[in-house]
C-alpha cells in the first residue's frame, strides 16, 4: 500500500471509529436518561436519540463494507520487500 493509500486509509478508519463511538454514546445517553430523568420531554429525547443511533450504525455499516471492500482492491506488498525490512530492523 502506498503512502496516498495509508493515508486515506487512516482517515476512513478515524471516521468509522468516531461514528462508532457517537453511537454507543448515544444508545448509553438514552438508557441513562430512561432510568434516571423522568419528564414528559424524556421519552421523545430517548426515541430521538435512538432513531439517531439506527440511522447512524446504518450508515456505519454501508461505510464498513465500502472501506473494506477498498482495502481488499488495495495491492499488497511482496513478502521480499517486508522480509528484507525485519532485516534492516533487526
Amino acid at each position: 500500500m502506498d503512502e496516498d493509500a495509508k493515508n486515506r486509509f487512516k482517515w476512513k478508519f478515524y471516521r468509522l471509529t468516531i461514528q462508532l463511538n457517537i453511537i454507543i454514546l448515544l444508545i448509553a445517553l438514552s438508557v441513562i436518561v430512561f432510568l434516571i430523568i423522568h419528564s414528559p420531554y424524556s421519552v421523545p429525547v430517548i426515541i430521538c436519540m435512538i432513531f439517531l443511533a439506527l440511522f447512524l450504525a446504518l450508515d456505519f455499516i454501508k461505510k464498513y463494507k465500502e472501506t473494506k471492500k477498498w482495502l481488499g482492491e488495495q495491492p499488497q506488498k511482496d513478502k521480499k520487500e517486508n522480509d528484507t525490512r525485519q532485516d534492516d530492523i533487526i
